[in-house]
Formats: structure tokens, sequence, C-alpha cells
């Protein structure tokens, strides 16, 4: 089935090579299906906006993207892709002070902060993934765009899949989201911020400093999530992030080959970096190299039959 015609069409001069691959896909999440999509040479992306939903077609040429739009937000969402893809970030302020980030900037030239100019689509799966297994999070994240999702404007990749709304969500219960393997901590830290919706899409008025707090307002986010998500709302280029399981030991093993470290000692390291902690930990994720395994890994869970 052919897609009807764009709504908008536009080609948005970028001064430098899009990224749109690598960062959208990061943006969306992963799994089967979900508001991103890559086709071919083209980025799909489902998303809302205060005009509504909007599907985007971003397809990559040289310096420039080419974007086609559908639905209410088509135009609100055309405008934020520049920010997407990286147009505000200023890579140049990160000053290499060791070998190893002078190599990573090297080696990652194109790595850009994307900046998306939204707070539920990113608290939501960042809250699924709270002291779980990526699998268990990805799956609950599937779970919820097939039972409460929706189908973006237009007619994309099937694949594509519009997040669920925080008023949809907000109208649950808590054992609702058993159904899509939630338990009830994490089932509560969601509704609550569905419910709080706008005061988290305030934050967005906010510094990232301002907008971190007001996202730990709410009782369950903590500093993991709300670094998480503001570094992906506002691009914030120093929203280091603490509280993860593995993170502090991938930058430890990086910077000074110990196998384990703890947040005090990763940002001991990250340090020298302050004001570009976030890039840094990016590029080592993306492009270092991982500490040998040990520990117990996270098991699984199944609370869909509770």
């Amino acid at each position: 089935m052919n897609s009807p015609s764009p709504e908008i069409e536009r080609t948005i001069e970028l001064g430098f090579t899009p990224y749109a691959s690598g960062m959208l896909q990061r943006v969306g999440g992963k799994g089967s299906r979900g508001p991103v999509v890559h086709q071919g040479g083209t980025t799909w992306r489902a998303t809302r906006t205060d005009l509504g939903p909007a599907t985007l077609a971003i397809t990559a040429k040289k310096h420039a993207v080419h974007v086609a739009g559908w639905g209410a937000g088509a135009e609100a969402a055309a405008d934020d892709v520049p920010d997407l893809l990286g147009a505000s970030d200023e890579p140049h302020l990160l000053e290499p002070k060791d070998p190893l980030v002078a190599r990573l900037v090297i080696t990652k030239p194109d790595y850009r902060m994307t900046r998306t100019n939204s707070i539920w689509e990113h608290v939501i799966t960042t809250i699924l993934g709270q002291k779980v297994p990526v699998a268990s999070a990805a799956a609950s994240w599937q779970g919820m765009l097939k039972r409460w999702g929706e189908a973006p404007p237009g007619s994309p990749p099937h694949q594509l899949r519009l997040g669920p709304s925080a008023e949809v969500i907000a109208q649950l219960a808590y054992h609702d989201l058993h159904l899509v393997n939630v338990e009830k901590k994490r089932a509560d830290i969601v509704l609550t911020s569905a419910k709080r919706v706008f005061r988290l899409e305030e934050a967005l008025t906010m510094t990232p400093r301002d907008a971190r707090t007001r996202l730990e307002a709410i009782r369950g986010i903590g500093p993991w999530t709300s670094s998480i998500v503001t570094q992906l709302a506002f691009g914030d280029p120093d929203a280091v992030i603490t509280g993860d399981y593995n993170i502090p030991a991938m930058i430890a093993w990086n910077f000074a080959g110990e196998r384990t470290a703890d947040d005090d000692r990763m940002l001991e390291l990250l340090e020298p970096y302050a004001g570009q902690r976030a890039r840094v930990q990016n590029l080592v994720k993306f492009g270092g190299s991982k500490p040998p395994r040990h520990g117990p890994r996270l098991s699984l869970t199944d609370l869909a039959g509770r």
C-alpha cells in the first residue's frame, strides 16, 4: 500500500553529516516495533506534539536531510528535526585531555548529542529500565506499545508505532501493567508520572539542572532516570548518568584499567571533563572497550500470570 502524499516536505541544511540512524535509534529504543523504524536509507519517527501526533520520514542527503511529514503535528515535529539530529549541539567544546578521549573524538567524528524537546516519551521508557535487564525493559515497552500505543498518521512501515499517551496511561491501575511484566513499584512511578505530565513537560522551560530537580520530585525518579531524560530531552552534554549498574566500571576500565568502580570513582575520572561528562560517557559507551564480565546477572521475572 502506498503512503498518502506528505502533508509537509522540507529539505533542511545542517552543515554536518547527519547521524540520524544512530541518534534516532537511541531515542526510539530497541525492539521489533516502536516510535522509530529504519527502512532502507530512511528513518521513520512517530511522535506527539502539542498540536497532535505526527509521522516523519527523514532521509539523509550529504550535509542535509529531506523530511516528509503526516499528521496534525507534522509541522511542529519537523521544526524539531535539526535539534533531533544535533544541530544545537556544540561538540567542539569537548577538549581532549588524554589519549583515550582524543582517539574517541577521531573515531566518532559525527557524534552529536540529540535534543528531542520532549519529556514524556523518555520518562516512560527510562522508568521501565529501572533495575531490570535491558531485555525485560524492552519486552515491557513492546507490550505497552501493542496494548496502549496507536497507529501513527499516514501509512508508514507497519512496525512504526506511536507510543502511549500520558492521558491513556493515567487511566490505568498498577495491576494493568502486570500484563506487560511491570511490577507495582515501577508501575506506580509510571502512573504518577502520567498524572503529572504537565508538570514534567514544564521542565523543558527550565535549565537542565532545574529540570532534573522537577523530575526527581516524583517519588521513584532518581538521578539515574532524571539524567537520562534530560540528556535526551535537552541534549545536555553534562547530564552524567549515575546509579547505573555498568557505566562506572566501563569508565574506570577505559580510563584507568580498573575492573570495578562506583559512582564516586567514575565522577573522579570524569572531573577533568566537567561540562562535557555525558558526552565523554557516551563516547566511551559507543567506542570504548568493555571490562571483563563478572558477578551475577539480573534475573528475568514474569508477572503476566500473577
